[in-house]
């Protein structure tokens, strides 16, 4: 079966329990972490994530309204986008 890939960004100040919240959201919903990089940048917090949606029984609008919750408490930027629309946008 083919993997729903989606890219996720996550920026803002650093803080305890930003990969766990995060994570916890992503095992909740059937979510595969495929990739993850995170590093801090003078005093933010950057990560990105690949992560492989086909076995999430849940619509991406739900794990987006999830993910912006979570970003809202943390004080944090978090944006998620389909690998199907980052590749449309990053053609030459």
């Amino acid at each position: 079966m083919e993997k729903e890939l989606l890219f996720i960004t996550v920026i803002g100040e650093d803080r305890k329990g930003i990969v766990a919240k995060i994570s916890d959201l992503l095992y909740r919903f059937d979510v595969n972490i495929e990739d993850i990089s995170q590093k801090i940048m003078g005093a933010y917090f950057v990560m990105t994530m690949l992560v492989d949606m086909k076995d999430s029984p849940r619509p991406l609008e739900e794990l987006r309204a999830g993910l912006e919750k979570i970003g809202t408490e943390l004080g944090m930027q978090i944006q998620i986008q389909h690998e199907n629309i980052f590749k449309m946008m990053h053609r030459i």
